[in-house]
């Protein structure tokens, strides 16, 4: 297949890639009996790394919309697994916070993650992992690039 073939064929690739890591992701959560998506994991983990982010923060980190996040973040309250704090100084933002039952999920969740992420790159060098994060850190740009022109 030419490059130009294969091209075509790219969003065919990711869409099929994606699908099946959120279905592992799914189940896995569902096996340890935690109610969260992996749109709620990304959120979690997030907070997890560094808590008391502000939304923006949390949407630039995921590369997901302000409304987006919100949505999440209004699920994630639901469950008890986040906490909104209004910033002092800006009544109109907040802060998110884990809870304790979220840093408790989040704990209980990551062996499972752990577990995925090396199924998925079993059979698979450093060098496989560096080119796969190269080249799809230059399809982002490229069409970034475009976005922005």
């Amino acid at each position: 297949m030419d490059k130009t073939e294969a091209a075509k064929k790219i969003g065919y690739y990711l869409e099929r890639t994606t699908r099946i890591v959120k279905l592992s992701y799914l189940q896995a959560f569902a096996q340890l009996g935690v109610d969260i998506t992996p749109e709620q994991w990304v959120m979690l983990d997030s907070l997890y790394q560094r808590n008391g982010q502000s939304q923006t923060e949390l949407a630039g980190d995921s590369y997901k919309n302000a409304p987006t996040v919100s949505r999440i973040i209004d699920l994630l309250e639901k469950k008890g697994l986040v906490e909104r704090q209004r910033f002092a100084n800006d009544r109109r933002r907040y802060k998110i916070f884990l809870t304790k039952k979220g840093q408790t999920t989040v704990e209980k969740v990551q062996p499972a993650v752990v577990a995925l992420r090396e199924k998925g790159w079993k059979e698979l060098t450093d060098e496989d992992y560096s080119n796969f994060l190269r080249i799809l850190n230059q399809v982002f740009e490229n069409l970034n690039l475009q976005s922005g022109t």
